[in-house]
């Protein structure tokens, strides 16, 4: 089956706006880098010009934090970076630094409650089994602290799932509502209860009140200024307000108050229609790439809810950021249709100077936007979980990137072009939005009309927790044929990381200064170092990566970068091997390998006890082969496909985490200082 967030390489946005490459070309062009000589040495993006726009101590600043951040420990004496960096690999087991160790955690299938059925290892376990077991293909998590480092909630995303490691041997034939609901089952989330044992190792309190599994069939309500409106009712649900579900929850947030929000990214392959002809698909459709085939879920073929023909609003309904209370087992996610709907990759949170809530978000698809959000009310630690209420009312804006004159060594300026059916004019005049509910449901379409600037797949959003600068991962878009500002290369196969700051240093400014951090590269494939695709000074044979995906900052400022990419380690990704996480120090550019992944597999997840000296990490999707270099060939399979053969032959690519399992499944990972030290120091 075909890997879902495959889809996000697909292009969607066929409007005439600027894409960020041309913008980036400008402004390199602009301050002459390129036409000097200077090439890459100068595109090393300039993070000295963090000095010269920020204070000179490192206390975060108290009048902008930012939710998924901790508090810090106190600073270090040493270098930022103070491990030694790993080599690539494309073996089957999880690497770190000398003096640290990896736990394997939680893997799919792992129980969580007194009844939970045992895993099995042949893939037999039901839909209803699967309901009572840890969710697959973790993703996003956050860490929400009960005693201190020692016991918490850890609430962690299942995005999506692999059929061939899914069913077991036979596979997808039959195909059965039974299999639907399984499916159905595995995706959502899990909150687990975890706390230290007695040798200071990780534990899930099985059992225990907190654990919860939220999947795709989970009652959810829809709260905010789309709420009830005709484009969210479908015929099991005539009043718009009560959902089915959450899937495709890629990565994550937290809220200032102490919730967990989920972000719906590629929804649209879970919707597909058994009609012929097939009904003539709307531009919302298109634009959000609802499409007749779907991406090979097939649930539509026993659930009508997922048949666009018998349901076309049941999309709609989905594409959304959901809240929801870990420490309240009992209570209803909400689906905050203010935050706007689309290809959801994270929802990244700040206080403005006068106390408002922002959210910064990704729409995770080629040439896309990013977005942010700006509450109409403001935050009072005192009010608590009421404070969830400013998420049902404030303006969404979108980006736009120009090569204007900026300050200091950052390469263009930017502003925020507001999506408001009242107040912008064009959208005011725009007969495609009668009311803002519309504008919200269809926010891509919105976006279009206002000018925004395309993106290389926005993926993680962060902010840095002294400086509060955004860093944005733009993870590639190999179909790029433009250039602009910040987005300098055609072909862009390895992405990006670009960054700014708001203006005044406040999240709610309406204008901001950019630049990009680094850009992924090869230099071993590209050794020639004027040529982009060498990647920035920064980057070099030793730390090379392509594809920077999930991104975050820990207390002290180190930027963890986690990438989702091509492993081949062939071609342009030659010495890249599997997919790896690294960190940055952003003042002094530098950028050391920290781990490397398993075969086929995705790093993403990031979380940290308070006192940094535990990370959660998560292994996505072992074992999907793909182009991996060990992938069974033609000659091992025969007439089976890829997957008709895997899943006949589970380990036959990859065992992680333990072959005892039966076949590879997502877990977390646990990782310490062998000396009891903070992470990365």
């Amino acid at each position: 089956m075909k890997k879902p967030d495959t889809l996000d390489d697909l292009p969607t946005n066929l409007s005439a706006n600027e894409h960020f490459q041309s913008v980036v070309e400008r402004a390199v062009s602009r301050r002459g880098f390129l036409k000097s000589g200077l090439g890459l040495s100068a595109v090393t993006f300039l993070s000295g010009s963090l000095a010269a726009c920020t204070s000179d101590d490192d206390t975060p600043v108290a009048e902008s934090p930012s939710a998924g951040t901790p508090p810090a420990p106190a600073p270090a004496t040493g270098p930022l970076l103070g491990f030694a960096a790993v080599a690539t690999s494309s073996g089957d087991a999880i690497v770190v630094p000398a003096g640290y160790s990896a736990q394997i955690f939680t893997p799919w299938g792992s129980p969580l409650f007194s009844d939970s059925p045992a895993w099995r290892p042949d893939g037999t376990n039901t839909g209803e089994e699967q309901a009572r077991q840890v969710g697959d293909n973790h993703d996003g998590m956050s860490y929400f602290p009960i005693d201190g480092s020692n016991e918490g909630l850890l609430v962690m995303n299942h995005e999506y799932c692999n059929y061939e490691y899914l069913f077991g041997a036979e596979f997808m034939t039959p195909w059965t509502a039974e299999k639907v609901s399984k499916a159905l089952n595995a995706h959502g989330v899990s909150v687990l209860h975890v706390k230290k044992n007695g040798a200071g190792r990780w534990e899930v309190h099985i059992g225990s009140p907190y654990n919860r599994r939220i999947t795709g069939k989970t009652p959810m309500t829809l709260t905010g200024p789309a709420a009830g409106d005709a484009l969210l009712r479908t015929t099991a649900d005539p009043s718009g307000l009560n959902v089915l579900g959450t899937l495709n929850n890629c990565a994550n947030g937290k809220t200032l108050w102490n919730t967990y929000l989920t972000c719906e990214e590629n929804f649209n392959g879970y919707f597909a229609t058994a009609a012929s002809p097939a009904p003539t698909r709307s531009a919302a459709f298109v634009r959000y790439g609802i499409s007749a085939g779907g991406s090979g879920y097939r649930w539509h073929e026993h659930e009508d809810r997922f048949d666009y023909a018998k349901e076309p609003n049941e999309a709609n309904r989905f594409g959304w950021v959901v809240e929801i209370n870990p420490f309240e087992p009992g209570s209803t996610p909400k689906k905050r249709t203010a935050l706007g709907r689309f290809k959801h990759e994270n929802a990244e949170m700040r206080l403005a100077a006068d106390k408002r809530v922002v959210v910064y978000m990704g729409d995770d698809q080629a040439n896309d936007y990013i977005y942010k959000f700006v509450s109409d009310g403001v935050f009072d630690a005192s009010r608590g979980l009421a404070n969830g209420n400013l998420l049902d009312a404030g303006k969404l804006y979108v980006a736009k990137f120009d090569a204007g004159a900026a300050s200091g060594d950052f390469m263009g300026v930017g502003e925020w072009l507001l999506l408001d059916k009242a107040a912008n004019p064009t959208l005011a005049a725009d007969a495609r939005f009668a009311t803002q509910a519309e504008v919200l449901i269809h926010a891509r379409l919105a976006a279009d009309a206002v000018g925004a600037t395309k993106m290389d797949r926005p993926e993680w959003i962060t902010t840095h927790p002294q400086t509060g600068e955004v860093y944005c991962a733009l993870t590639n878009n190999s179909g790029r044929t433009t250039t602009d500002e910040a987005n300098p290369r055609a072909q862009n196969r390895y992405g990006q990381i670009v960054r700014w700051r708001e203006a005044g240093d406040d999240a709610a400014a309406m204008t901001f200064e950019w630049d990009l951090f680094v850009l992924a590269g090869n230099p071993v494939a590209y050794p020639d170092r004027q040529d982009l695709r060498s990647g920035s000074a920064n980057v070099s044979a030793d730390n090379t990566f392509n594809s920077p995906d999930g991104i975050g900052f820990d207390g002290a400022g180190r930027l963890w970068i986690q990438t989702d990419g091509n492993f081949s380690n062939s071609g342009d990704y030659a010495g890249q091997g599997n997919n790896q996480m690294l960190v940055a120090d952003p003042e002094s550019k530098e950028i050391r390998r920290f781990l490397v992944g398993p075969s086929g597999c995705e790093i993403t997840g990031l979380a940290f006890s308070p006192d940094y000296r535990t990370m959660f990490i998560n292994v996505q999707h072992p074992g999907e082969a793909g182009s991996h270099p060990r992938a069974p060939d033609a000659s091992m399979r025969g007439s089976l496909s890829m997957d008709e053969y895997l899943a006949q032959n589970p380990l036959a690519f990859s065992q992680w985490p333990e072959a005892g399992g039966g076949r590879p499944r997502s877990a977390t990972v646990v990782i310490t200082k062998d000396d009891g030290g903070v992470v990365g120091s």
